[in-house]
């Protein structure tokens, strides 16, 4: 077994590690620093249910093995709200009933908060080429249900609830348009 050390800020905590070589994000999260709130579903990269944010961008943990993140910023559902209260899209979710079993849900959440970013920065998506070619030159693209869903694909919901979980991302993009 070969450790090194590593250096990472999981929800603005700096940790310094000796690890595992083989060792992946979802692990450390959820073994050494006790963050159980990312979830393990396939293990494989398939479900999203351990979707976190690496540097302000979405990854799926269970690929990424933690040593290829030295120095890096982790946010996890653990750290997404603000010091008092829910983050918008955990309030959404409750209103908009975007959970039933809630497994997928901190996964779900930390995903769409990438996503909003993501699409705010201007990043396009499939559907945005397929619904939307002539509104590429003019500006934003509007964050449509379609949109929504095509770049929510990677999260499953063992439940069903994706017209919930999208109602409920919707309502958070629409009050950021304010």
């Amino acid at each position: 077994m070969t450790e090194i050390a590593l250096s990472v800020r999981v929800n603005s905590v700096p940790y310094t590690l000796e690890i595992d070589v083989r060792t992946t994000l979802l692990d450390l999260l959820r073994d050494r620093l006790d963050l159980t709130g990312t979830k393990k579903g396939c293990d494989r990269g398939l479900c999203g249910a351990c979707t976190v944010t690496v540097n302000a961008e979405r990854v799926l943990s269970c690929l990424v093995l933690a040593a290829s993140i030295d120095g890096a910023d982790v946010v996890t559902i653990e750290g997404i709200a603000p010091d008092s209260g829910l983050h918008p899209l955990q309030q959404a979710f409750l209103d908009h009933d975007g959970l039933q079993c809630g497994f997928c849900t901190p996964g779900q959440i930390c995903s769409a908060r990438a996503m909003l970013d993501e699409h705010a920065r201007g990043d396009l998506s499939v559907v945005s080429f397929e619904d939307h070619r002539g509104a590429i030159a003019d500006g934003p693209i509007p964050l449509t249900e379609n949109e929504i869903r095509e770049r929510m694909a990677g999260n499953i919901c063992r439940c069903g609830a994706y017209a919930n979980i999208v109602a409920a991302i919707a309502a958070v993009a629409g009050d950021r348009r304010l």
